[in-house]
């Protein structure tokens, strides 16, 4: 809990020294939408592919409980698989959108 703290205290004092850098000297601007794309759709990859571990986990462990209701735990495994990559195509299809390079 601790080390979370930190992390949150860090990207705190991060965001709020942003207006510091921003001011430059007349070198020409940079465009940081790319990095800041690229950042959201590996968030977005990282944590689908928990999610969808913790989905496959969970059924597994169901069929080895009640191997007489594998039809019914197969069928809304793999629909919460799609809706869980669905997310992260959501999300490539938002930066393919928003990003003009």
């Amino acid at each position: 809990m601790k080390k979370l703290q930190y992390l949150f205290m860090t990207l705190a004092a991060l965001c709020f020294a942003a207006p510091a850098f921003a001011q430059s000297g007349g070198s020409a601007p940079v465009n940081l939408v790319p990095i800041g794309a690229g950042i959201g759709m590996a968030l977005a990859a990282g944590l689908c592919g928990l999610g969808q571990g913790r989905a496959t986990a969970s059924a597994c462990e169901a069929l080895a409980r009640n191997p007489g209701a594998r039809a019914g735990i197969q069928l809304l495994l793999v629909l919460g698989l799609a809706f869980i990559e669905s997310l992260t195509l959501f999300t490539l299809v938002i930066i393919f959108a928003k990003v003009k390079i």
